[in-house]
């Protein structure tokens, strides 16, 4: 599997460095990943392309930093397929069709095939990719190093399904993981471990807030992360958030409106 690393050039406080997109050459040139259509990210494309047509792009969810740039790529690749799990809510954005997908597709891109794994939890349409003869998984935002994941419990997001995606993958045992942000993950399995450890610290102080009488959410935030930065107050109340409506999933809390109260 021949794998290029294009980057997107969108940094920010939500996307690091940046995103990262994959081009897979070969018999059927494939875009993991539009990008935000950065006039950069559109050149090294078409670099790295050489001349090939690019096929199909494949979509691993609905975010803005992943499918914003798919009417660009359709403007410089005429005839390009974009491909991806439906989320109506929020496809319709981009300006593009899509041919829908689904979990256990098999996928013809590069010269090889990839494997569609429906893995919820950041987003309802989420999905990985695996090649399975190199063990690289495509992991899109179900992990990065160095940091967590938000899970916007207000805007799809679902920590239930998220612990039950990284569960599924730590099954898979890929042997290589590539995300959409940050460095390549040579232990897939370290790290998996390690983010399904961080979310039960994370649920742990939770219900310690709760038990100290916090009832809202932003109460919660402000114990939890007492000096977090403001540009990040939105972002550790979304992933509070799913922690709260996965514990009401459990039967451990209930809620009214905005106030949530531990089940006794």
């Amino acid at each position: 599997m021949d794998v290029t690393l294009l980057p997107g050039f969108n940094p920010g406080p939500f996307t690091g460095a940046g995103n990262n997109t994959y081009l897979l050459t070969g018999s059927h040139p494939t875009l993991i990943d539009a990008g935000t259509g950065e006039s950069r990210h559109l050149v090294a494309l078409d670099e790295a392309l050489a001349g090939a047509r690019l096929e199909q792009v494949l979509v691993t969810h609905a975010h803005s930093d992943h499918a914003k740039g798919s009417l660009a790529v359709a403007a410089q690749s005429p005839g390009v397929v974009f491909r991806k799990v439906p989320w109506p809510e929020l496809d319709g954005r981009y300006g593009v069709s899509w041919q829908p997908i689904a979990d256990g597709d098999e996928i013809e891109a590069g010269d090889g095939r990839l494997r569609v794994l429906h893995t919820p939890g950041h987003a309802p349409d989420h999905v990985c990719l695996y090649d399975e003869p190199t063990g690289t998984l495509f992991v899109a935002d179900l992990v990065v190093l160095g940091s967590s994941v938000v899970i916007p419990a207000s805007r799809g997001g679902s920590l239930t399904d998220y612990l039950r995606s990284l569960r599924r993958i730590l099954e898979l045992a890929p042997a290589r993981m590539l995300p959409a942000h940050g460095e390549p993950i040579d232990d897939p399995r370290a790290v998996l471990l390690e983010y399904l450890e961080h979310r039960q610290r994370r649920e742990e102080q939770v219900l310690t807030a709760l038990e100290a009488g916090a009832r809202t959410a932003d109460t919660i935030v402000t114990r939890i992360y007492p000096q977090l930065a403001t540009s990040l107050l939105d972002a550790a109340r979304e992933n509070v958030l799913a922690h709260l409506c996965k514990l009401r999933d459990d039967g451990r809390v209930t809620s009214d409106k905005e106030a949530w109260e531990l089940v006794r």
